[in-house]
Order: structure tokens, then C-alpha cells, then sequence
């Protein structure tokens, strides 16, 4: 009997001897302690690759709390490839933390409807939770419904 509970103090704190350090880096890497460093993104291409859009993305200061928000920070440049009447765009549905613990998200686009010149982009945005992209090409002012209802968005960056 007193072996068995020798072998089991034994396990014990061979266990605690790895939780610990575990523990303590999982903790500094938290997501209050931690900022994700800039990365790229892209190319991503629009259908029949007639526009196409890269950049880079980062988000800072990120909060304690679940989930974790923080500032994202978003360059890039949006390609015409079509050489005609249409149009590159590169739009980003930016999902955010409101006071209340809400979700919502909002659109933020940018077009080019020049084939040799593409159109540099920068934004940021507050209490980021998640960042999407979609790259469409069409001959419109703005977004179309089906550019931003149809197909898939590409994930750039969400909270853990």
C-alpha cells in the first residue's frame, strides 16, 4: 500500500512538472498578451481570374476578452485584368465587436477600372473579430448583390 502511494505522488508530480510549463507558455501566448504579426494574403482572383487582389493584414492590441478583438490593419492593391468595360474589385466584409457583445459586419470596397495601372488600398478598422475577402470583376459603381451574396468569401483573419 505505502509503494502504491509513493508510485502515485511519484505521477503526480511528474504531471504537474508538465501542466506547468505548458500552463505558463499558453498564458503568455494569450490573446491579450498577443499581436498577430503582418501576413501576406493573396493573389485571390475574381471568376475567370478577371480581377485579382494581395496585400498584407495585421491586427493589434488584442483584447482579453471572448471572443478577442483588436485593430486590423489592411493594405493591398486591387488588378483590372479585363482590359474592357468591367471593373477589379476587392471587397472586405469586416465583422466587429460592438459595446453590447454584438457581431455585426460592414462592406468596405475598392475598385479599379484601369487594365495598367491597379489601385492601391489601406484601411483600418477597430474591435475587429474577423476580416473577409472577395474579388469580383463587373461593371458596376458599387458591389454588386451577387458580388456579395454569391460564392464564397476567403477567411483573411478571425479571433481565437
Amino acid at each position: 500500500m505505502t509503494a502504491a502511494r509513493v508510485l502515485t505522488g511519484i505521477a503526480v508530480a511528474a504531471a504537474l512538472v508538465t501542466i506547468a510549463p505548458a500552463a505558463a507558455q499558453a498564458s503568455a501566448g494569450s490573446p491579450a498578451a498577443a499581436s498577430a504579426a503582418p501576413k501576406s494574403w493573396g493573389p485571390a482572383y475574381a471568376p475567370g481570374k478577371a480581377a485579382k487582389a494581395s496585400g498584407t493584414i495585421s491586427v493589434t492590441g488584442l483584447s482579453g476578452t471572448i471572443p478577442a478583438v483588436g485593430t486590423a490593419h489592411v493594405t493591398g492593391k486591387v488588378y483590372d485584368r479585363t482590359k474592357g468595360s468591367s471593373c477589379g474589385w476587392a471587397v472586405f466584409r469586416v465583422t466587429y465587436r460592438k459595446a453590447d457583445g454584438n457581431l455585426p459586419f460592414i462592406h468596405k470596397a475598392y475598385r479599379t477600372c484601369n487594365a495598367t495601372k491597379p489601385k492601391s488600398f489601406s484601411f483600418t478598422y477597430p474591435n475587429t473579430y474577423e476580416v473577409e475577402l472577395k474579388v469580383c470583376s463587373e461593371a458596376t459603381s458599387k458591389p454588386s448583390l451577387n458580388c456579395l451574396y454569391a460564392g464564397t468569401w476567403k477567411v483573411l483573419y478571425v479571433s481565437h
